[in-house]
């Protein structure tokens, strides 16, 4: 199985975050795939607050950032990468997803 990746610039923010907000760093990011967005499938990212495990979460470390993600939402995002960009074409964290066939004009919702 192919990991879920954090670039440098990603693992920056989300630490600029976690200081932020006073999150401690043992409490994992936790990314998964909803139905919705203009092209079926949306993604969501938090920190998992309950810091619980179910039974069919995967666990991931890159780059010194805990990631959990439920096997469903896994089988979307295997092998994508969380970038962040602060330029003028638009701030935030972007998912480089390389299962996605169709991605919608704001970069929020995706299609298999």
């Amino acid at each position: 199985m192919s990991e879920i990746k954090v670039s440098d610039r990603a693992a920056q923010r989300i630490r600029e975050i976690r200081n932020e907000q006073q999150i401690d760093k043992n409490i994992p990011l936790r990314i998964s795939v909803k139905s919705g967005g203009c092209s079926g499938l949306t993604y969501d990212i938090d920190f998992d607050a309950k810091n619980e495990l179910k039974k069919d979460d995967e666990q991931f470390e890159d780059n010194g950032i805990q990631i959990v993600v439920d096997m469903r939402s896994f089988l979307y995002l295997a092998g994508t990468q969380l970038d962040y960009s602060d330029g003028l074409t638009g701030q935030g964290f972007h998912f480089q997803n390389p299962n996605a066939v169709r991605t919608c004009s704001c970069g929020e919702s995706f299609s298999l």
